[in-house]
C-alpha cells in the first residue's frame, strides 16, 4: 500500500474515531452537577451539612439537651455574649434554658438528617417493592396495590402524620415510622409508571423465554432499568421528610422534649419574637431552608442528569 495515501486516526483528526471513555451514569451525573454551579452550591451544602451533623460533638462548645452543661444564668443571651464562666462565647445567642443556639443547630440537624434518610430508606424499600410487584404481574394483583397508593395520596400527607403520630406517641423511631407509612405511595406509583414501560420491551419478553425466575427478572432486569426516576423522587423527598418532622416538632407531637430537633428549636422561640429574642428561632429557620433548599436543587440537578430529554 503507498505511504502517501495511509492515514492514521491520528493524522485524520475528522476521520471516525473509536469511541473512547464512554462515560458511566455516575460520571455522567457528576458532570452535569459540575457545570451547574447552582446545582454545585447545594450539593456542597448538604455535605457540609452531613459533616457538622456527624461531628456534633466535635464542633460544638456544649450538648445542649445535657443539664449538666446548662445553667440558667445563660439563658436568653444575645448573640456574641459570652456565658456565665467566661468559658466560650454563645455566637448564636441562648435560649430560655440556656442553652447554646449554635450548638442546639448542630444536633438538631442530626435528628432532621436521620429523619430525612432513614425515613426516605425505609419508604424506598417499601414502595420499590410494591410498585414492582404491581408492575409485573398485574391484573388483580396490580389493582389491589394501586387502589391502596390511591387510597394513601388521597388524604393529606401532614394529616396522615399527625394520627399516626398520636396514636404511636412521641419519639424519632415513631416519627421515622409516620413518614413511612406516608411516602411509601410515592414510590410504588413512580416505579410502577416507570417499570411498566420496561415490562413491555424485548429483554423482558427475552428474560421470561429463557425461563429465568420472578424475583431474578425482577431484581436484575427490571428494577435497574427503573430506578432513575425513583431515586429523583428519593432526592426530593429527604426535604419533604425533614419539612414534615420539623412541622411534627413545632407542634409538639414529634421529637421529645429531650431530643435536639429544628422544629422544637423554632417552637421554643415562638413565644418570645414579639420581646425581640429573635434568634432563638431565626437561626433554627434559617438552617430548616438552607437544607431544604440545598436537597430540592440537588434533586433537580439529578433529575436533568438522568433524563435524557432534559439533557443538553
Amino acid at each position: 500500500m503507498n505511504d502517501a495515501t495511509t492515514t492514521t486516526i491520528a493524522d485524520a483528526p475528522h476521520a471516525a474515531r473509536p469511541c473512547v471513555g464512554v462515560q458511566t451514569p455516575l460520571q455522567r451525573v457528576w458532570v452535569d452537577f459540575k457545570s451547574s454551579r447552582i446545582a454545585l452550591c447545594g450539593l456542597l451544602t448538604v455535605c457540609l451539612l452531613v459533616v457538622f451533623a456527624v461531628c456534633a460533638p466535635l464542633l460544638t462548645p456544649q450538648d445542649p439537651y445535657d443539664l449538666n452543661q446548662l445553667s440558667i444564668m445563660d439563658a436568653h443571651l444575645k448573640p456574641g455574649s459570652m456565658n456565665a464562666d467566661s468559658s466560650f462565647r454563645f455566637w448564636l445567642g441562648s435560649d430560655d434554658q440556656g442553652r447554646d443556639i449554635y450548638s442546639g443547630i448542630v444536633y438538631g440537624l442530626r435528628t432532621s438528617l436521620l429523619v430525612g434518610f432513614g425515613t426516605t430508606s425505609l419508604a424506598l424499600l417499601i414502595g420499590t417493592l410494591f410498585g414492582l410487584v404491581a408492575a409485573y404481574f398485574g391484573g388483580f394483583v396490580e389493582n389491589l396495590i394501586m387502589r391502596l397508593v390511591d387510597l394513601q395520596l388521597s388524604f393529606p400527607a401532614m394529616l396522615i402524620a399527625l394520627i399516626l403520630v398520636s396514636i404511636l406517641g412521641s419519639g424519632i423511631d415513631k416519627v421515622i415510622m409516620a413518614l413511612v407509612a406516608v411516602q411509601w405511595a410515592y414510590y410504588a406509583r413512580t416505579i410502577r409508571g416507570a417499570a411498566l414501560v420496561e415490562r413491555r420491551k424485548e429483554y423482558m419478553e427475552a428474560a421470561q423465554c429463557l425461563g429465568l425466575s420472578h424475583a431474578r427478572i425482577v431484581f436484575s432486569h427490571l428494577l435497574p432499568n427503573s430506578l432513575p426516576p425513583l431515586l429523583v423522587v428519593a432526592a426530593i423527598n429527604i426535604a419533604t421528610a425533614i419539612s414534615l418532622e420539623a412541622t411534627l416538632s413545632f407542634l409538639g407531637v414529634g421529637a421529645p422534649i429531650t431530643k435536639p430537633s429544628l422544629g422544637k428549636l423554632i417552637a421554643n422561640g415562638y413565644s418570645y419574637m414579639l420581646s425581640g429574642e429573635y434568634w432563638i428561632s431565626f437561626f433554627p429557620g434559617l438552617i430548616l431552608v438552607v437544607a431544604i433548599v440545598s436537597i430540592n436543587l440537588v434533586g433537580d440537578q439529578l433529575r436533568d442528569a438522568l433524563n435524557p430529554r432534559l439533557q443538553k
